[in-house]
């Protein structure tokens, strides 16, 4: 791989092959998952992603498309609270149901050769040593768990660190704060585990949210989203959108029901400045992300901000 390739270059044909069957004991039934990859170069890092509530494998083509079409193999989980999958609260699995959706991830990266021997001509090109997670609203609570967040317990001890030391960086979109007086009742009776703890997740990362994002989930505003970055140490990077929702304009895909805010302009921000923020945290010589940060500040009409830390 051309590892000076830039997010604006054209893109490249991209070889997208599901469902591939992960073999999942205890999980109930295995786990099917999505692998995007370009169809040529070699040691190419590796995103796996984690999909929004309800939402499956086939969601986000603008962000796998992108991210695979400029280099990166992504792999998508379908979680078990997908709507494919029609699994209702009387499931006996439901109340560790978040802890399902961070094993699936984990159980990416442990089966790697299988994700790999999956696709044709995709044998031997990965770079493992390059690993990233990224998930958007549910799917970035479980992506921070592999970068080190922690859920709090009822008595406010830090539960299990689930931490994944092949995971070498990260990229949370629209992803939930801290939990206990800052819930909403519904969230409080319904998702006891939208708890976190971010002190302890030290991996770095990229935060996104939208300052126009009001979830019901919690009585405060907006700035709830960006507690991922607040509350975690360093190094981290916040991207706030100026104007974003809950969708950030659409990144889970084209004309979707979901999204309230769409922004055509605003998801290919987050394509190219996610792409970039990756390719500088896995690339340490690779000056992307420091590219993207000045086109954003010298724009007339910028679509955002950045902070770092």
């Amino acid at each position: 791989m051309d590892h000076t390739d830039k997010g604006t270059s054209a893109p490249a044909p991209v070889v997208s092959v599901s469902p591939v069957t992960l073999p999942a004991v205890g999980r109930g039934e295995d786990l099917q998952v999505r692998v995007s990859a370009p169809a040529a170069g070699h040691e190419l890092p590796i995103i796996v992603f984690s999909h929004g509530f309800g939402w499956s494998m086939t969601g986000y083509a603008p962000l796998v498309d992108f991210w695979a079409a400029h280099g990166f193999v992504v792999v998508v989980p379908t979680h078990l609270d997908s709507r494919t999958l029609n699994i209702t609260p009387d499931d006996h699995r439901y109340p560790e149901i978040w802890r399902f959706r961070v094993d699936d991830l984990r159980r990416i990266l442990d089966q790697l050769d299988l994700v790999e021997s999956a696709v044709p001509g995709l044998r031997g090109r990965l770079d493992r040593s390059r690993i990233a997670v990224a998930g958007h609203s549910w799917g970035g609570q479980t992506a921070s768990t592999l970068l080190g967040a922690r859920v709090l317990g009822a008595d406010g001890v830090p539960g299990e660190d689930l931490s994944d030391s092949r995971v070498k960086a990260g990229v949370l979109l629209s992803t939930t704060g801290t939990g206990g007086a800052d819930l909403s009742p519904f969230a409080a009776e319904h998702f006891p585990f939208m708890n976190p703890s971010f002190a302890d997740m030290a991996t770095p990362a990229l935060v996104v949210a939208g300052d126009r994002d009001q979830s019901p989930l919690s009585v405060r505003g907006p700035d709830w989203f960006a507690d991922p970055y607040h509350l975690s140490p360093g190094p981290k990077s916040l991207l706030t959108l100026f104007g974003a929702e809950h969708s950030l304009g659409g990144v889970a895909g084209h004309a979707v029901a979901e999204t309230t805010d769409e922004n055509p302009e605003r998801v290919a921000l987050v394509q190219r400045l996610t792409w970039a923020y990756l390719r500088s945290a896995l690339y340490p010589a690779d000056h992307s992300w420091a590219t993207a940060n000045a086109e954003l500040t010298t724009g007339t009409d910028p679509l955002g901000r950045i902070d770092s830390k």
